[in-house]
């Protein structure tokens, strides 16, 4: 056998690796894993606050959205109010214009039914008057002679009265049937 080493026994440099790795774990301990540590906490600790402060803006969301959600309701409530009431003073003034129409209408016919009246008032007294004249003119003629208007002055009146009577009777009945 050559006298060589042994694989399993341990010899000197085993020794020293092993002295080496115990102060590199201390070192590693003491040195490297700290800051690592603080630099992951400090991760840690931004990942959580930029969570928090999403979860918080995710909320204001929320309530900005119930806040427009609620300003919208009272603007929409708001602009069914003014259609009503723009509604209401339309049909007021719509009301208030029918019935200054119908005053108006009222007041025109009223007008122009008291100048037919006078109107037909004249008419009658004209066609009175001429029906007095062709009355004597018509009488000449049938007698052959001249006949005067004074000494039959009570024929002429009958005739006129009930030329009125028959005009005044006509218009009553033109009047009423009109309403």
């Amino acid at each position: 056998m050559t006298t060589g080493s042994i694989f399993l026994l341990p010899n000197g440099t085993f020794f020293v690796e092993l002295v080496i790795f115990v102060v590199l774990v201390v070192i590693i301990s003491k040195k490297i894993i700290p800051p690592i540590n603080k630099a992951l906490a400090e991760r840690h600790e931004r990942v959580r606050a930029s969570l928090d402060a999403a979860d918080q803006a995710r909320a204001d969301a929320v309530a900005a959205d119930d806040e427009r959600r609620a300003v919208l309701e009272e603007a929409r409530q708001t602009a069914r109010e003014v259609v009503a009431e723009a509604n209401r003073t339309a049909e007021a003034v719509r009301v208030d214009a029918q019935t200054r129409g119908q005053a108006e209408f009222d007041r025109i016919v009223g007008g122009a039914e008291a100048d037919v009246a006078v109107a037909r008032q004249r008419a009658v007294e004209d066609a009175a008057n001429r029906l007095g004249e062709i009355a004597m003119d018509v009488v000449a003629r049938v007698i052959g002679r001249p006949v005067s208007a004074e000494a039959h002055r009570d024929l002429i009146t009958e005739a006129v009265s009930a030329l009125q009577a028959d005009a005044t009777g006509g218009a009553a009945a033109s009047s009423g049937a009109g309403q």
